[in-house]
């Protein structure tokens, strides 16, 4: 099947999926373009008509056959602009805003019955690739690009992953740094106190895409520990601003100073440190997986 059918075909599935093609939306009088209309009424005071038509890209004499119809079912009123007296001003009567009640209850009880027959997970996807079709295909999406968020069961397995695979692929190191992670995940999980130590997920389009975690090192130290982008989600600022709620969290918690352990190759990290304000204090020869490495620690005051 080609791509043009694809579309053609989830567009039929999705058409049927929300009752568009039934007579009347969610079992009202409206059709889809009416209940548009008063969806747009709805959460405004008021709108031109002209706005209305922009907005939904409807025919003018379309547009103008539905506002007389709700006009005389006593949903809106017209009047013209106190600006300009050849515009004309939409306002929903009382009637108008129980319609536009009844529609949007309605709307939000059929989603709600649909995700509820969903999995978490599936949930997620689902609305991730609502948020992708629209990223792809509405120019004027503007939605931040990423969330940060607490973890959440089976985060941990994929910070540990995912420290295996890019660092293998990126820098060649084993299976005894992601046997490190692993150890470092482990203590957390099994004793960390929430009220001095937390860990971040980020998200891209509901898929985890970086992480960092905030531990202590001593009753005044915390340290920044375990910070990751992945490939796909870099140069979005993704790691500064995991940095950025690491440090937030730290001082929020009374620590005094904040360390981290780096190295020298990791270049990328190293330039989202200094911009935060770390500095280097410590540098030592190591070694990784059989190759020699210099190790570094890095401080800042908070």
């Amino acid at each position: 099947m080609d791509m043009v059918a694809e579309v053609r075909a989830f567009n039929r599935f999705y058409t049927e999926v929300i009752g568009v093609l039934q007579a009347g939306l969610l079992n009202t009088p409206y059709s889809l373009t009416e209940a548009r209309v008063l969806f747009e009424l709805g959460t405004r005071d008021a709108a031109e008509a002209s706005v209305l038509r922009d907005l939904l890209d409807l025919d003018p004499g379309y547009l103008s056959r539905i506002l007389t119809r709700f006009e005389a079912d006593g949903l809106i009123f017209r009047e013209r602009s106190s600006e300009d007296g050849r515009r004309q001003v939409v306002r929903l009567t009382d009637a108008g805003a129980q319609a536009y009640g009844m529609l949007d209850d309605r709307s939000a009880t059929e989603v709600r019955a649909m995700l509820a027959a969903l999995t978490d997970e599936g949930r997620r996807r689902l609305v991730a690739s609502m948020t992708t079709i629209r990223s792809l295909l509405d120019a004027d999406d503007r939605r931040e690009p990423y969330v940060i968020r607490p973890p959440r069961p089976g985060d941990l397995g994929w910070v540990v992953h995912r420290h295996g695979v890019v660092y293998s692929q990126e820098y060649g190191w084993g299976t005894g740094f992601e046997a490190l992670v692993a150890r470092i995940l482990a203590d957390y999980a099994d004793s960390h106190d929430p009220r001095r130590e937390a860990g971040w997920i980020a998200e891209v389009d509901g898929v985890p895409a970086g992480c960092v975690f905030c531990m202590r090192k001593d009753d005044e130290t915390a340290q920044l520990r375990l910070l990751l982008v992945e490939p796909s989600a870099r140069g979005m600022g993704v790691g500064r601003r995991l940095v950025e709620e690491c440090l937030a969290f730290a001082r929020h918690a009374r620590y005094r100073r904040i360390m981290l352990w780096t190295r020298e190759n990791l270049t990328g990290a190293r330039r989202i440190y200094k911009s935060a304000g770390f500095v280097l204090a410590e540098r030592r020869d190591g070694e990784e997986s059989g190759e020699a490495v210099v190790d570094e620690i890095w401080t800042r005051d908070l």
